[in-house]
């Protein structure tokens, strides 16, 4: 199960990231989120590299730390700052004071046993986003600050006009500030497309970004990360 692709970015769903190491519970718990009207993506074990997490474009991050092979403390530290300032929930599959404490503790925005009370995981899930909405009206990098409501962009208080590919580009990169985004996940992210359509349209738009961020600043805020992806520095270096 993955988020659904098509349609205009101003339609796009809220997505939400899920990590639950038993596939039959993942199952279940991806079906009813997608009921709720959100799109979401499943993420593969951290253990064999964090590149698709970092890469995921989510607006919600949803994960189960509680194996009997790993330290959940620092999972739930790990999974904090891959979601950054996007809400973590952790969640347990027991009901359990200390798991949730645990959690709490080590950085979650917010924490649930999930027996088999998934309305109540689907309402915190809303409320988080909610909130998160109304928090990320707007995104700063540096001297970058982008109004998401308005599409407005302006860098050391000079107003930047962008077209909606080009916004969309440097929203996601703003989301992730000094962390590198692939080809891929802006692909996914931007143009809701799942496989390489074998086009440059990533790299002409990417060029016609810093032609408008970039050009006539002392310094440059998009950088191409070789072998990775793009990034965008919040500060000169």
């Amino acid at each position: 199960m993955a988020s659904s692709n098509g349609g205009a970015e101003d339609d796009r769903k809220l997505l939400v990231a899920v990590y639950h190491p038993r596939v039959e519970r993942t199952d279940r718990l991806c079906a009813a989120i997608e009921q709720s009207g959100l799109a979401v993506q499943m993420l593969p074990p951290h253990v064999n590299g964090l590149r698709p997490w970092l890469d995921c474009c989510f607006d919600l991050l949803l994960v189960n730390p509680f194996l009997e092979w790993q330290d959940p403390f620092a999972f739930v530290s790990l999974a904090a700052s891959v979601a950054g300032r996007r809400p973590l929930i952790v969640m347990s599959d027991r009901d359990s004071v200390d798991d949730r404490m645990l959690a709490l503790a080590a950085g979650a925005d917010d924490a649930i046993g999930l027996t088999d009370n998934l309305p109540e995981l689907l309402a915190r899930i809303a409320g988080l986003l909610r909130r998160s909405r109304i928090a990320a009206g707007h995104l700063g990098a540096g001297e970058l600050r982008i109004d998401l409501i308005d599409r407005r962009v302006e860098r050391a208080g000079q107003v930047i006009r962008l077209p909606l590919r080009e916004f969309d580009l440097l929203a996601n990169l703003a989301r992730v500030p000094d962390r590198p985004l692939s080809r891929d996940a802006l692909l996914k992210a931007v143009w809701r497309i799942d496989f390489d359509p074998g086009t440059n349209r990533v790299e002409v738009h990417m060029s016609r970004l810093r032609a408008k961020v970039d050009r006539g600043f002392d310094w440059p805020m998009l950088h191409t990360v070789k072998g990775v992806g793009y990034t965008l520095r919040s500060r000169r270096g």
